[in-house]
């Protein structure tokens, strides 16, 4: 059970960064734009399918709608937005520029 949720956890802090980045890339329809906030605004509304003061059984539904909804979105953005993505974790932040040798970087 724990072997199978560490992936997915890993995979939805990606999925989450990637919804973030693609949020404000101006290639990404509106519907998905409007599904991220209304997803967003359903992890903080009070107001839920089980209510949250209902202790543990309240948080259920949070646990499993939100990761479905970001992978729905995630799904559906277009491959320019998803390559982007990948293009800007490739190069990273303190990638300055090519490997040459594999321990050095070229400036």
């Amino acid at each position: 059970m724990i072997n199978s949720l560490i992936p997915r956890v890993i995979l939805f802090r990606k999925e989450v960064v990637q919804l973030w980045h693609a949020f404000f890339a101006p290639q990404t329809p509106l519907y998905l734009k409007i599904a991220t906030v209304l997803t967003a605004l359903y992890l903080v509304s009070p107001f839920d399918i089980i209510p949250d003061v209902i202790p543990f059984i309240g948080w259920v539904d949070d646990i499993v709608l939100v990761p479905l909804m970001v992978s729905w979105i995630v799904s559906r953005l277009p491959v320019p937005v998803r390559a982007d993505h990948r293009e800007r974790n490739d190069r990273g932040p303190n990638r300055g520029g090519p490997t040459i040798d594999g321990r050095a970087r070229r400036l």
